[in-house]
């Protein structure tokens, strides 16, 4: 028999080879069951053994987060020009231990007293009963009878805290005036520092006061820190305006903090009670830019509350400069003009309804507010006096009737439906229609018959001409004492078209409380109302919406959002310069209007002969002018409707203008609008147009002195330029 000793030696070699691995995979898992059973054994001993060791060691460092403010963000103009601005202020706060009780804050606001001197104005009549009783605890008892306690206690489903609110209240409503009394002046300045001591939160510094500290009692303070546990002396600072522009807005004051309307938004968002924050249009509506963002500091406490050691997690950043759309010296220079004007027409007779007028300019192409204003006129309650106050934000939250300045955006709405065209052609003649008072234009009262096209119409104003259109757009063409009923969609149709304008609905600027206006009723025997509505004396828009109407038309039928921001940037690094830009807000269009190219053109034609026509309403005033420009003038009879309520019902008359220039390529688009002008329809009124025509004019002189100066927006590198003035008015002082 044959061997075959090959094949048995390789079976051989696999079976050692076996043997090997099946021994060390052996060994392995041997050491983990090893490994594992320490581990576990490890884990036991730490939780049962020593369990309460670590949690001991646990409550000995409790990381604490607390929140510490940083400077606002400032505002500047166009070209750099300071606006707001941040002014540092000294300050002493308090910050509350978790185990800081009653008693030693009590003490340390009786150490503070004696170097500071606190305001007690602030002092209510709970924060008086509060200390009494904290000063008169067992007398302040007593004044509860035990069977009153026992009754209280006795109450089904009451909380221990409801329980101690029943019985307080009670104490409280049965501490006399004489014993309020008995707290000296000494005693109310101790209250008035522990009041705001313990309105803060544990380990949140709480400002004891910033307005006013003196360096004597800020070094005072600063020499005994180590004898006031929790007290300090930093720097605050407080917002200071540099022009009175109501939409600047304001910041509240560090003793009033958080409205409480917000205050769980602001507590959500990492806010203190105390912070400032914005309380009115810009500093309102760009809150969460200027804020900034806190350092964030983490107190490491032992299990007795105190503070072992402090650790910055954050630090904190500067809130963003906003740089405004603004133009502060058109916008100061426009002012006087609105005042003198204004002022003018409030000397004459039969202006005891004017209290107010504006002018807003701004960019057509970019939606850029170049100047907003608003000025009224109130009466002083200390002096009895009349005096002028900043009525900006008007100019976006009020709306009046605003007559014939519409009449270009009535003519293209009748392209629009087809009615008519540019070449229309109409007699301007007397409207009689059964049942309605006549209606006609003012300058063809008579019973004239004119025969005139759409510029002639715009330039003389002709209120026929609209007439004769909502007429075509209701399908009822005009014939002598013709019954008017008014089809369902006709109000539709018109107020949609004005829309496209921005008359009648709100025009997106990113400041709060902007109001649409005032639409009148509608219904099919409205008729006559419908044709107020042509001519602009109707439904109300706010002078806003009048410049972005005719910036509507200036930019060729862009409906372009106004905006009051135009960068965001970071602060800046050396005070010289504008910091970083982050964000540029450029144009945002909301529509385009249903309008051709050449009949946007026509229209603007018409409001070039406005201005320059024969037969210009405005030709008196801007005939001569070194520049281009168009526009349309506005008298609207209206029934009175404003603060004086028991002048309700009287006729009186609103003046308006709006424009643009130049007209080849339009830089500027502005609106005036003076409510309730006068009581008397037989004067001619101009201050409108002079208004318009002064505005203008500032503009093109500012913008010469610009280019000779050097004098940029650019959003690359911008110099910081000093403010127009040097008036300053700080955070405590009204809008």
């Amino acid at each position: 028999m044959r061997k075959v000793t090959g094949k048995n030696r390789a079976t051989s070699v696999k079976a050692k080879q076996q043997a090997n691995l099946t021994f060390r995979m052996n060994v392995l898992f041997f050491a983990i069951f090893v490994i594992f059973s320490l581990l576990i054994f490890r884990l036991g001993y730490m939780q049962i053994v020593n369990g309460a060791d670590y949690a001991m060691r646990i409550l000995e460092r409790e990381e604490v987060p607390v929140n510490t403010s940083v400077p606002r963000g400032r505002m500047y103009d166009r070209y750099g020009r300071i606006l707001v601005d941040n002014s540092p202020e000294n300050a002493i706060t308090y910050t509350k231990m978790q185990t800081t009780k009653i008693d030693e804050m009590v003490d340390i606001a009786e150490k503070l007293a004696q170097l500071i001197e606190q305001p007690i104005n602030r002092v209510t009549l709970r924060d008086k009963q509060d200390f009494w009783i904290l000063k008169n605890h067992d007398a302040a008892y007593e004044k509860i009878t035990d069977a009153e306690e026992t009754k209280i206690r006795k109450k089904e489903k009451i909380t221990t805290s409801e329980i101690n609110r029943e019985i307080d209240t009670i104490v409280r409503s049965r501490i006399t005036n004489e014993e309020l009394l008995q707290l000296t002046d000494a005693d109310l300045e101790v209250l008035a520092i522990y009041r705001e001591m313990a309105s803060g939160y544990n380990l949140s510094p709480q400002i004891i006061k910033s307005e006013n500290v003196s360096d004597d009692e800020f070094a005072r303070v600063s020499e005994r820190l180590t004898e006031l546990p929790g007290v300090n002396t930093t720097t605050d600072w407080k917002r200071v305006k540099l022009s009175a522009l109501s939409i600047l807005g304001r910041t509240t004051l560090p003793i009033k903090g958080i409205p409480k309307e917000n205050l769980h938004y602001y507590l959500a968002r990492d806010y203190s009670r105390n912070d400032r924050v914005g309380e009115s249009y810009i500093e309102a509506q760009y809150e969460e830019l200027l804020q900034g963002q806190k350092t964030v500091v983490k107190n490491i406490t032992n299990k007795r509350g105190q503070v072992v050691d402090t650790v910055t997690t954050y630090e904190g950043e500067p809130g963003k400069d906003l740089i405004l759309t603004l133009d502060s010296e058109l916008t100061a220079e426009t002012e006087k003009i609105v005042e003198d004007e204004l002022l003018k027409l409030k000397a004459a007779s039969g202006s005891p309804l004017l209290d107010r007028a504006f002018l807003i300019m701004m960019e057509p192409h970019t939606g850029d507010i170049l100047s907003i204003v608003g000025k009224k006129i109130e009466k002083n309650e200390k002096t009895g006096k009349n005096e002028i106050v900043d009525y900006a934000y008007g100019a976006f939250t009020t709306a009046y009737e605003s007559g014939s300045a519409v009449k270009g955006a009535t003519m293209l709405m009748g392209y629009q439906q087809g009615v008519i065209k540019p070449n229309t052609v109409f007699g301007d003649e007397s409207i009689h229609l059964l049942n309605t008072p006549v209606k006609s234009s003012i300058f063809n009262n008579k019973g004239g018959y004119i025969t005139m096209d759409g510029l002639r119409a715009l330039e003389q104003s002709s209120n026929v001409y609209m007439f004769k259109t909502a007429l075509l757009v209701n399908g009822t063409p005009y014939s002598y004492n013709m019954p008017l009923r008014l089809k369902d969609d006709t109000f539709q149709k018109m107020r949609s078209s004005y829309a496209q304008f921005g008359l009648g609905v709100k025009t997106g600027i990113d400041l709060p409380n902007e109001f649409s206006g005032v639409q009148g009723e509608s219904g099919p025997t409205m008729g006559g109302k419908a044709l107020d509505l042509a001519i602009g004396q109707y439904d109300t828009y706010t002078p806003l919406q009048l410049a972005q109407y005719i910036s509507t038309i200036a930019n060729g039928g862009y409906r372009i959002q106004p905006h009051i921001v135009k960068e965001v940037r970071k602060p800046s690094q050396d005070g010289q310069q504008l910091g970083q830009l982050v964000t540029e807000i450029g144009p945002t269009i909301l529509n385009h209007i249903d309008n051709t190219p050449a009949e946007i053109d026509y229209i603007k034609q018409g409001m070039r002969r406005v201005y320059t026509g024969s037969n210009g309403t405005a030709r008196k005033q801007f005939a001569d002018a070194p520049y281009t420009a168009a526009g349309k003038t506005g008298t609207a009879e209206v029934v009175y409707y404003g603060p004086l309520r028991e002048r309700y019902g009287t006729d009186t008359i609103n003046l308006t203008h709006v424009g643009f220039a130049p007209y080849e390529n339009p830089e500027i688009a502005y609106a005036v609008v003076i409510p309730w002008a006068d009581t008397n329809f037989s004067k001619h009124f101009t201050n409108n147009n002079d208004i318009a025509r002064r505005a203008v004019d500032k503009y093109y002189e500012l913008k010469a002195k610009y280019a000779a100066e050097k004098v940029t927006d650019s959003n690359v590198v911008q110099p910081i330029l000093p403010a127009i003035t040097k008036d300053k008015i700080g955070e405590d002082q009204s809008e």
